[in-house]
């Protein structure tokens, strides 16, 4: 016979598999910040293009699609070269940009850092394949911070480069290795890094899915930061060990587009 917690649980399951099933759909790609990297077909213009748009990933989505489709344009369309051999000349067209508080000198800093990481670190996914753990993305975001941080930068620039070691959710890099990483063929998300499990990813904990999670009793903690991922990251697992953020779906879904939270 079932204990509480037992029933409690493949309840929530039936539910958020439900919801998975209802939001994991490519109708709603037009709506989503991750409808900019669906814009090209090439692996690091895929990274990169994804990587500058779920940064963006706060305020009003529509405004975050528009001002990261921008920045590509500026770019001239091609992120992955312009990123791998622009000139200084070059980035002069970068210096007016802004989004929020993101303006156009962290436009120049992300470019320059994200240069680094292509020529000498093998790219996006061999960093984080590198630094991540067996059950936690959170040291490879970690090292991903540092690393940006030794490069000169304005202060305030650190600011959109998650930061775990202060509590930081990472709620946007994570989004981001959501994209990369889960590979379900529903069209949503990419699956372009092999060398990550999705085992070991962590959900994208914002204010909807935070409020999601608490009112149906998957989370406890009232702050949503990497404490609260954790705790959420634990129940998720046990509702599906092998592909758990796939309920970002289902919390993100449940919040926006109905209130649930």
């Amino acid at each position: 016979m079932k204990d509480k917690k037992d029933s409690f649980l493949t309840d929530i399951k039936d539910f958020l598999d439900e919801k998975v099933l209802q939001y994991n759909n490519p109708d709603f790609i037009d709506c989503d910040p991750i409808s900019v990297p669906h814009r090209f077909s090439a692996k690091e213009d895929i990274e990169i293009a994804g990587f500058l748009a779920a940064t963006f990933a706060w305020g009003q989505r529509i405004t975050t699609i528009k001002k990261a489709i921008h920045l590509i344009s500026l770019l001239d369309e091609r992120p992955y070269d312009f990123v791998l051999n622009h000139q200084e000349s070059d980035l002069k067209v970068l210096q007016k940009f802004t989004h929020r508080t993101f303006n156009g000198q962290d436009a120049i800093f992300f470019i320059q850092a994200l240069q680094s990481v292509y020529r000498n670190h093998g790219g996006m996914e061999a960093l984080f394949s590198k630094w991540i753990e067996d059950n936690s993305v959170f040291p490879a975001i970690q090292h991903l911070h540092d690393l940006f941080a030794s490069f000169p930068h304005e202060r305030r620039s650190m600011k959109h480069v998650a930061n775990p070691s202060k509590g930081s959710a990472a709620k946007r890099i994570n989004m981001f290795l959501r994209w990369m990483v889960r590979n379900d063929n529903k069209g949503v998300d990419f699956g372009l890094w092999k060398s990550i499990s999705p085992s070991v990813l962590s959900c994208p904990l914002d204010l909807h899915s935070g409020n999601v999670a608490r009112k149906l009793g998957l989370l406890t903690r009232k702050q949503s930061d990497s404490k609260a991922v954790n705790e959420l990251d634990e129940k998720l697992r046990i509702l599906d060990p092998e592909d758990p953020v796939k309920y970002d779906f289902a919390l993100f879904g449940l919040g926006v587009f109905e209130r649930f939270g």
